[in-house]
């Protein structure tokens, strides 16, 4: 691994002497998690304890020292200094296929532009019984707008009727913290007078998309999953990505349910509810973006945003069955975000295609108000209508890494590698990324510390007994990081950036799985308290921290179900960037399993022209 024991600390080579090839000596070191599963009253006492003055400081201490925090962190001897933002210089990459775009564009301008880029395509009949299921897309429904087969009011009626029927028994999905039925019917109206006189502003006009409640927008309150913080701090204009979509026209449809704060992985909410897969509504969506990917996996909207400071889009979106784009660290701007973690928190994109994803994508990425220092990083789209794939992709895997996960994971992703092979013959090579449990830590230690020090103004005039047991936790771990740990980790994030450099000038994409189990089952205990489960939730995140933790772009693509028909994700991480070429490769990875898409259990079709039922959203079943 690059170092040698010395009592509780390690001393790490330099990065620059570190071997990554795949004849390293490293040994791969998996999450060392020490705590059992806890709900409902073992999280209250767990909690309780944790906050007792002098108790609690010498239990916290112990957590840290068990998880190695002290070992592999604080004690460690490194060379390298501090890296506190993971801004990447713009370096000109010779990517293939695509188009050069100006950055000065207006959103509707950018996103004609990349409507430009993609593949003509017919418009067919979904879920008919001669062809496999796939989701609308944004361009059906402005076809269907064009066409004026629908109008974005019918389809704003059918909108609100399926959510108040997914809030209540027997499905109680918990997809919204907050929606406002009068403001979603007046942007259809405007919406469809639109349509009516001939001048559309864009593809997005009258298209539904759903909003992460950690983004603001108006008319809403941005709670960040509690039942306190926007009481502290209101909003008062939309965020920057926001903003884009609303100038395209776009018909924002309400704020989606998170895990509270972001602090967890499975999405199991108490103050708003647990968000249910729409795959098997008994499971976890993941968190934090939990809302965000079920709307869109249950056909609610095309395309979600979510925030992802730990793979918390990229997770979600692996769970539920959909695309997740997460782009380099400052490609969209992050006024109007909540700050609860500066320097890994990054808005990212939720939806039921890659096409959709870019449109997206090109609405907000220009959206950089003239307050912030710009980096003015040259922007491309992929051509995605060329008849074939970019050529030449090589693709860097760590094979222990790659293999740690379920087995019904590791077959569907290396399946999805030697289908990529034999269609495209693009490579793949073995490396190795050292030092990956490390920067888990390093990580954990980032966000926790940023996350208690932008809300600590706030809790002096918090009761605690507006936060969730679970999250009570997770703070009082938070709290208990230290400066000297803190710049520690950034010095780990110096070195990993390096390793990744390195790894990212042989090789194109770094792949991996997205997630390291499938959903996993809501519990009972857990509905009303959250829970503790440090060991599914390291298995969550452990491909998505150098997406966050080093700033790079990264797309998780489905490619298949385990035996219990449940979605599985492969996960590209690019060069800082190179979303266009993330985009190509995940475009035909798309291609590769487009017919092998599945149904949610539950699922909407607002397109339908001939629902069943009077006034009913339902494509003649809702199923359940």
């Amino acid at each position: 691994m690059g170092f040698f024991k010395r009592e509780a600390r390690v001393v790490y080579e330099p990065a620059s002497e570190v071997d990554l090839g795949s004849g390293s000596s490293e040994v791969y070191l998996r999450a060392n998690v020490k705590a059992p599963r806890m709900a409902g009253f073992l999280v209250k006492l767990f909690a309780w304890f944790l906050e007792l003055r002098i108790f609690g400081t010498m239990l916290l201490y112990m957590l840290k020292k068990d998880n190695l925090i002290h070992k592999l962190v604080r004690n460690a001897e490194l060379k390298e200094s501090p890296v506190y933002v993971p801004l990447h210089p713009f370096d000109e990459i010779k990517e293939k296929d695509v188009k050069h775009v100006r950055s000065d564009l207006s959103p509707p301008e950018m996103v004609q532009q990349a409507i430009e880029c993609l593949p003509l395509s017919v418009h067919k009949e979904l879920n008919g019984t001669n062809s496999s299921f796939r989701y609308w897309t944004i361009s059906d429904y402005s076809r269907a707008y064009t066409s004026k087969e629908i109008t974005p009011k019918l389809v704003a009626e059918r909108l609100i009727a399926a959510i108040q029927e997914s809030s209540n028994p027997p499905f109680k999905m918990s997809f919204f913290i907050n929606y406002n039925t009068e403001d979603i019917l007046n942007q259809a109206i405007e919406s469809t007078l639109r349509y009516e006189q001939g001048v559309p502003i864009s593809v997005l006009d009258g298209v539904p998309i759903a909003v992460k409640d950690e983004i603001d927008c108006r008319p809403y309150p941005t709670t960040g999953g509690t039942k306190w913080l926007h009481k502290f701090r209101p909003c008062t204009d939309d965020a920057c990505c926001v903003k884009g979509l609303r100038q395209c026209g776009a018909m924002l449809i309400g704020k989606t349910n998170m895990h509270e704060l972001g602090a967890g992985t499975s999405g199991i909410n108490p103050h708003y509810g647990a968000t249910r897969n729409p795959h098997d509504p008994s499971r976890i969506s993941g968190g934090s973006s939990s809302g965000s990917a079920a709307v869109v996996a249950s056909g609610l909207c095309p395309v979600a945003l979510g925030v992802d400071g730990g793979g918390s889009v990229r997770m979600p979106a692996a769970l539920c069955g959909v695309v997740g784009l997460k782009p380099t660290f400052a490609r969209v701007s992050h006024l109007g975000v909540l700050p609860l973690n500066w320097t890994v928190g990054m808005v990212g994109i939720l939806a039921g295609t890659v096409e959709d994803a870019l449109i997206v994508y090109a609405a907000i990425i220009g959206q950089i108000p003239s307050s912030q220092p710009k980096i003015s990083p040259e922007v491309y789209f992929p051509i995605l209508n060329s008849t074939k794939p970019t050529s030449d992709i090589k693709f860097a895997k760590y094979g222990e890494w790659f293999n740690d996960c379920s087995d019904d994971i590791r077959e569907c992703c290396t399946n999805a590698l030697d289908r990529l092979h034999k269609q495209y013959g693009w490579k793949t090579v073995e490396v190795t990324i050292p030092e990956i449990e490390v920067m888990r830590l390093a990580h954990y230690l980032t966000i926790g510390s940023e996350c208690t020090t932008s809300l600590g103004p706030h809790f002096e005039k918090l009761d605690f007994k507006e936060l969730g047991w679970d999250v009570r936790v997770a703070l009082a771990v938070y709290g208990a990081f230290n400066s000297k740990e803190y710049i520690q980790a950034q010095r780990i994030r110096n070195r990993q950036m390096q390793f990744h450099k390195n790894l990212l000038s042989h090789a194109d994409i770094i792949v991996s799985p997205t997630v390291g189990v499938t959903a996993y089952p809501i519990l009972d205990d857990a509905l009303k308290t959250g829970e503790l489960d440090y060991i599914n939730g390291a298995a969550l995140v452990r491909y998505s921290i150098s997406g966050n933790f080093l700033g790079l772009p990264a797309v998780t693509i489905p490619v298949g179900y385990d035996k219990c028909g449940l979605p599985i994700g492969l996960q590209l991480i690019g060069k800082p960037w190179s979303e266009a070429t993330l985009i190509h490769v995940a475009f035909a990875v798309q291609n590769l399993y487009v017919a092998e898409c599945r149904k949610p259990q539950v699922y909407y079709n607002f397109l339908n022209t001939n629902p069943v039922g009077e006034g009913s959203s339902r494509q003649n079943n809702v199923t359940s």
